[in-house]
């Protein structure tokens, strides 16, 4: 067995905690984090997005010690200097972190998605995805943080030492999809946390509304733990924008997004996955790839779109570089404008 194969196979649990990838069917009786009633997303004890789970172990180890087609992201990626935002900012102004990671700032709102300032995606400090490129804000530059949201629990979305140091800074909300609200409090006892199921609509300030939409995708921290979290996309809206907010997501047959294009559409922006697509096989039940975003974007009715979930952690196989290339030929294959459509990098805005 070849060095890299050996450490694909010893970092194995770090990698499939980091990127959320399946590991098999469990036998766990009891969800540790939210125990509610039955519904229509909720069995009893795992959550579902009305989607077979069709990946297991078997199928992991075959991506991971397969031939593959791997391109290595360098150790350095270079990004457009960073943002520095100011206190408060009253109309509606986003700004890239990295990789999924967001600062909103909306009608003097302050608002971070998916905030993950560690070194590491993953459950380990010393191993799994390691960022290439700074975050877009430095955290000490980050205005006074209102409300955090959480999409998902993968390592690339909920990073709880960063929740620590932004509720020790900040005591912030926090809102996040059921489930997720027991992650936080196990690191942070007295977390203003909070969770909601999908459609639930709150009141973030007199002027900025939240609906947490359903996506299709999946959760774990652990081995034990697949599915007993649940996961969501976010809109945000004032009077006059209204935005989609996508962490992670598979297309399938793009009928869900059909009906949230109609059931909450138009938007100004769609805020889009573009990466962690490859290999199809293995990643596209929960990944989508750039071609897919902009059908989504088209589906949401949304006037434009950025780009996120690349350029900072590698969790597949795609080289640093191949979303952009891949979104720039989507783009002229639907006869949409570029500039509509933009990837961002860490440290790049949009404002409405």
């Amino acid at each position: 067995m070849n060095r890299r194969r050996l450490l694909s196979l010893i970092g194995l649990p770090a990698l499939l905690a980091s990127t959320g990838l399946a590991w098999a069917s469990y036998t766990r009786s009891r969800n540790p984090y939210y125990q509610g009633p039955v519904t229509e997303n909720f069995d009893g004890l795992r959550f579902t997005d009305g989607r077979p789970v069709t990946k297991g172990l078997m199928d992991v180890l075959r991506w991971q010690m397969g031939e593959r087609q791997r391109e290595v992201f360098p150790p350095q990626y270079p990004t457009p200097p960073q943002d520095t935002p100011p206190a408060r900012h009253q109309g509606f102004r986003i700004v890239h972190l990295g990789h999924a990671s967001f600062l909103y700032q909306v009608a003097g709102l302050n608002i971070l998605i998916d905030p993950v300032y560690s070194e590491r995606a993953s459950p380990l400090s010393f191993f799994g995805p390691k960022r290439v490129n700074p975050p877009g804000v430095a955290f000490e530059a980050l205005p006074p943080i209102d409300v955090v949201l959480v999409t998902h629990n993968h390592y690339d979305h909920l990073d709880v030492e960063t929740l620590a140091r932004l509720h020790d800074r900040d005591k912030p909300r926090m809102i996040m999809p059921l489930g997720n609200d027991t992650i936080v409090r196990a690191r942070i006892p007295d977390a203003r946390a909070e969770a909601h199921d999908w459609r639930a609509q709150l009141p973030l300030s007199d002027a900025v509304r939240l609906t947490l939409a359903p996506t299709y995708h999946w959760s774990a921290r652990g081995a034990l733990d697949r599915r007993m979290a649940l996961w969501c996309s976010f809109i945000v809206e004032t009077e006059q924008t209204k935005v989609f907010h996508i962490g992670d997501t598979g297309y399938h047959d793009g009928s869900l997004y059909d009906r949230l294009g109609l059931e909450f559409g138009p938007f100004a922006l769609a805020v889009l996955p573009i990466g962690a697509y490859e290999p199809r096989w293995f990643m596209g039940d929960n990944h989508m790839n750039p071609e897919e975003a902009v059908r989504v974007m088209q589906a949401l009715r949304a006037e434009r779109a950025i780009g996120h979930h690349w350029g900072t952690f590698q969790l597949t196989d795609e080289g640093i570089e191949r979303p952009l290339e891949a979104l720039k030929a989507a783009l002229a294959q639907f006869g949409v404008a570029e500039e509509r459509f933009q990837p961002m990098r860490p440290g790049q805005s949009w404002s409405a």
